[in-house]
């Protein structure tokens, strides 16, 4: 079993792959803004992501590094890229190879947590539940994809759903995980994620940079800064620290499954759609957005906002008041941001942002400075 808490290279490797799975399913939505394409989007965005999720909990217990465990991890990365090479045509004519090679990835996961349970009975309950909502999951993937239309989506949804809801069934006891290792690499998505907006400003650029479009790189790193900020000043420093301190087991494990499996599929799915944003405004940052683009800019920091709400009250059990406020002001702006050209959106944006980070930093100055010297890492020797 695992005992140190850094996150390996193989890890690091590993995620590698996952990023291109997230530019996938930006690109998906930004080829299709519609809806229908938006809702499609974040399906695939979901179990892309129920599935990283399952390789965190296993090598937080793992180490992936040794034995058979890291050839098992390159044959997941493989198909894995299979999976996010599919993401464009998910709902068309590589929905069977999509699932099926979604299939492969989370049969890897469940073979390694067989093999480290061995000698551990209460992990084989929690792994055998596992791999009973897993492999019902698949297979409704892969009769969602052979059946295809609307039937597809249906399936699909019921897929996740059933997939999601399994570790509430199967109990939470038996999970083994080293809690900072499993913070970081929660961490470490929402950069993953937030690097994907960066790249979106890239893509979403003409051949030609004009003084409009060099304005909106400017701003859309204001943003993406603004939206590590909140995430990383503070709150996933006390968020690692009420792991390590629950109690190993239930507690632990219940606030790792719900604070961390759970809410940062919203924080990572809002980053994701304001990626789409940005990338539609930089394609015409004079036009004024189209709704869904507003919606996916505006509304998916909205949602990022209410998953910090979320994500404070299962840990601390204190309401963030300013960012649920912040996150209804974002969606009264939507339509105002539809008239406006969309670089001004963005522009709005980013002062919202800024005007509460700046709020913050005045109003809880005296705790923000406590609780990031008492938990920040000591200085290394010199």
């Amino acid at each position: 079993m695992r005992s140190e808490d850094r996150v390996t290279p193989l890890e690091l490797f590993f995620d590698l792959v996952f990023v291109l799975a997230i530019t996938q399913c930006t690109a998906l939505m930004a080829a299709n803004p519609t809806w229908a394409g938006l809702g499609k989007g974040l399906l695939v965005l979901a179990l892309l992501g129920w599935a990283w999720v399952g390789y965190a909990w296993l090598t937080s217990g793992v180490d992936p590094e040794e034995g058979v465990v890291r050839f098992a991890i390159f044959g997941a990365m493989a198909a894995l890229l299979v999976v996010a090479l599919c993401v464009p045509q998910a709902f068309g004519d590589e929905a069977l190879l999509f699932a099926c090679s979604y299939g492969a990835v989370r049969a890897a996961q469940i073979a390694l947590f067989t093999i480290a349970s061995r000698d551990e009975p209460a992990l084989r309950r929690s792994v055998n539940g596992l791999a009973g909502s897993t492999a019902l999951g698949v297979g409704l993937l892969i009769a969602g994809a052979a059946a295809g239309g609307g039937w597809q989506v249906a399936l699909w949804v019921l897929a996740l759903a059933l997939d999601m809801g399994g570790p509430y069934l199967f109990g939470s006891e038996g999970w083994k995980l080293v809690p900072g290792h499993f913070a970081e690499r929660h961490g470490l998505i929402v950069l993953i994620a937030l690097g994907e907006s960066i790249v979106a400003l890239g893509v979403g650029s003409r051949a030609a940079v004009n003084a409009g479009e060099v304005t909106a790189a400017v701003l859309g790193i204001v943003v993406a800064g603004a939206l590590w900020w909140l995430y990383f000043d503070v709150v996933a420093l006390v968020a690692a620290r009420r792991l390590s301190n629950a109690q190993a087991g239930r507690e632990r494990n219940e606030i790792a499954r719900d604070s961390f499996s759970y809410l940062h599929f919203p924080m990572v799915a809002g980053i994701v759609l304001v990626a789409l944003g940005m990338k539609k405004t930089l394609g015409g940052v004079d036009d004024a957005l189209k709704l869904v683009p507003a919606v996916a800019m505006l509304g998916g920091t909205a949602v990022y906002l209410l998953a910090h709400v979320a994500f404070r009250w299962r840990n601390v059990h204190r309401f963030s008041y300013q960012r649920l406020l912040c996150a209804v002001v974002l969606v009264a702006l939507l339509p105002a941001a539809v008239e406006v050209p969309a670089l001004a959106t963005l522009g709005i944006l980013a002062a919202v942002l800024a005007a509460l980070i700046a709020y913050e930093a005045r109003r809880f100055a005296e705790l923000r400075e406590r609780l990031r010297h008492q938990l920040a890492p000591p200085p290394a020797p010199s």
